[in-house]
């Protein structure tokens, strides 16, 4: 192993023990309450910004860790196997971190990132709206332009961070006429204040904990300095950009779940006994666990694969597609699999298997449901390869 590599892998080492220690001190004890009660976990929370975790991808100059994407994985992958929803305190923050760094302007930056990495500011993106999902293109809110100030008026929902957090990166619409769509469509950071209002906390099956809410805009003024880039009709590329991240992020609590499904059921397998022997030694549970074992590792080695790509700068939404669909993918096959070699007490809320049971499905919904990344992949793959 060269210098370099052996340097990255004792910081990663080093990253990573630091992460097991804050898990296990800090959130195993308290998870089940949290979850059941969908608490906020303000404590937790605090921790976060002292491990530095708002500014993980941030650049050092900005004061943030500068962690390159494949660390970052890592990361996701540990915190997800304990608790998922903690993983998306800092996602959506950091996507919103990632479309400053990567197009605001040098102002913006100045700023919001250093505020950003510190967690002063915590917040992450609007996109979904009541109407429009995966279609982002549909969306209606919109930001008409007067004087100093643009007025944005519209309504946002499934927002994660928008109850508890400061400011969120808001796409809308500056020329709703434009053909097209997207090229009327702009991104603004948004601070919390007169015409910003939260209307409602989502109820949600899982992923439980975090704050998800429905907002409105109504007059809202934002100062024209806070259009990301300071150039209208750029907004979904920007915001698409910071996407490949969030996909990664997804793609990571996937192997974070399918891995958490698979060690506790091989530790389940090997105590619980039927006709006189574990289950471990029956036929039809050494399957199921193969399968398990397999679909983890596959899932991790497209993660880290995707996580390379996004460290070149280059566009890698294939790479983060693929990474995305066959992780999470793979979370909801094992923690079906959990349940099955686990029985009743997989069904059991004392356990810990119905909550990735539940948390797993959003990872094939969020950040571009599954048939999406399929459409996307399929693109790219003709896109690069022409005849």
């Amino acid at each position: 192993m060269c210098p370099q590599n052996l340097e990255t892998a004792e910081q990663d080492a080093l990253i990573l023990d630091t992460i097991d220690r804050f898990l296990e001190r800090d959130v195993k004890p308290y998870v089940h309450e949290l979850e059941a009660n969908d608490t906020y976990p303000a404590e937790i929370v605090e921790k976060l910004k002292g491990l530095g975790l708002f500014g993980a991808t941030i650049a050092p100059e900005y004061g943030g860790l500068g962690l390159p994407a494949t660390t970052y994985a890592k990361i996701v992958e540990r915190i997800a196997a304990v608790w998922m929803s903690v993983t998306g305190f800092f996602n959506s923050h950091l996507i919103m971190a990632a479309a400053v760094q990567r197009f605001g302007t040098e102002e913006q930056k100045q700023r919001y990132l250093s505020r950003f990495a510190s967690g002063e500011l915590r917040g992450g993106i609007a996109l979904t709206e009541p109407d429009c999902g995966t279609d982002l293109q549909a969306i209606r809110t919109q930001a008409r332009r007067d004087g100093d100030d643009y007025v944005v008026n519209g309504t946002k929902t499934w927002i994660t961070n928008s109850i508890e957090g400061h400011i969120l990166a808001v796409l809308v619409k500056t020329d709703p006429g434009a053909v097209p769509p997207h090229k009327g469509m702009s991104l603004f950071l948004i601070e919390k204040g007169e015409g910003f209002k939260v209307t409602r906390k989502l109820e949600k099956l899982g992923y439980r904990g975090i704050d998800t809410g429905e907002l409105m805009f109504e007059d809202c003024r934002v100062p024209c300095n806070n259009l990301v880039g300071g150039e209208e009709g750029r907004g979904m590329q920007q915001i698409l950009s910071g996407l490949e991240l969030g996909r990664i992020n997804v793609a990571a609590r996937g192997v974070g779940i399918a891995r958490a499904c698979l060690e506790e059921s091989t530790m389940y397998a090997q105590t619980r006994k039927t006709f006189g022997k574990p289950i471990c030694e029956h036929q039809a549970i050494q399957i199921q666990l193969a399968d398990m074992a397999t679909r983890v590792e596959a899932a991790r080695l497209l993660v880290e694969s995707a996580a390379r790509a996004y460290d070149t700068g280059a566009r890698c939404d294939m790479e983060a597609g693929m990474a995305k669909l066959f992780a999470t993918e793979a979370a909801v096959t094992n923690s079906i699999d959990a349940m099955r070699v686990h029985g009743a007490y997989g069904y059991s809320k004392e356990f810990n298997i119905e909550r990735y049971y539940r948390d797993a499905p959003l990872l094939a919904i969020g950040e571009g449901t599954n048939e999406l990344q399929r459409i996307i992949i399929a693109r790219q793959l003709v896109k690069r390869n022409p005849v």
